[in-house]
Order: structure tokens, then C-alpha cells, then sequence
């Protein structure tokens, strides 16, 4: 397996695009046919399958055509809290609540200091 940390930008984006090609001829479909399906152009598939990534709207369109979204599940799930982690956001957010002043329990002293 391949350290993704020392491949270059570019070299990842190819294997990217060498990747959609390969799941698009897998499952036997033309460019002409999967670039209508996903509503991209011709040249804008051309350019992903060629690792010319330029817009993720493209990238997405494309896997979610191919049926490949579950490559992104990680990035979409919610952060699962241990119950640890919960407690301390939770006792954290109490904390920084705002402190309110108590109400009456001053205000019949202060009428007494009026009356003298």
C-alpha cells in the first residue's frame, strides 16, 4: 500500500481520475453517456479522468453517477463522542454560561437603606 503523504497533488489526482475511468469502464458506460448522466460536459469528464480535478461539484457528479459515493463516507460521517468527550463538552458548555443576578433577594435590602 502506497503512503498517500508522499504522493505529490498531481500524482494523487491521477490515480483519482485512473480510478473513475476504470469504475466507468467496469460498468461498461461511454464518456458521452456517464457526462449527460452526471450533467457535466464531455471535456469537463475528459479533464477528471485525465486527473485535471478543477471543480469538486464535477468530481461529485461523477462518482454519484458511478455509484461510488461511499469512497466519501468518511468525510461525511458525524464524529462519534466516547462518553468522556460528551461530559466534557457538556460540563465546558455550562461553565461558560452567563452568570444572572439573583433577583429580589438584594432588592429589599436596598429599599431598607432608602427608608431612613
Amino acid at each position: 500500500m502506497v503512503d498517500i503523504y508522499m504522493l505529490s497533488d498531481a500524482m494523487i489526482m491521477a490515480r483519482v481520475g485512473d480510478r473513475l475511468r476504470s469504475s466507468r469502464l467496469k460498468q461498461n458506460i461511454t464518456q458521452q453517456d456517464l457526462a449527460k448522466d452526471a450533467g457535466v460536459s464531455l471535456s469537463s469528464l475528459k479533464n477528471l479522468e485525465n486527473g485535471k480535478i478543477r471543480s469538486f461539484d464535477t468530481f461529485l457528479r461523477v462518482i454519484r453517477t458511478l455509484g461510488s459515493l461511499e469512497l466519501l463516507q468518511p468525510l461525511v460521517e458525524e464524529e462519534q463522542l466516547s462518553p468522556s468527550e460528551y461530559y466534557d463538552m457538556v460540563h465546558s458548555a455550562k461553565a461558560r454560561q452567563r452568570k444572572r443576578a439573583s433577583g429580589g433577594k438584594n432588592l429589599n435590602k436596598a429599599k431598607e437603606d432608602l427608608e431612613w
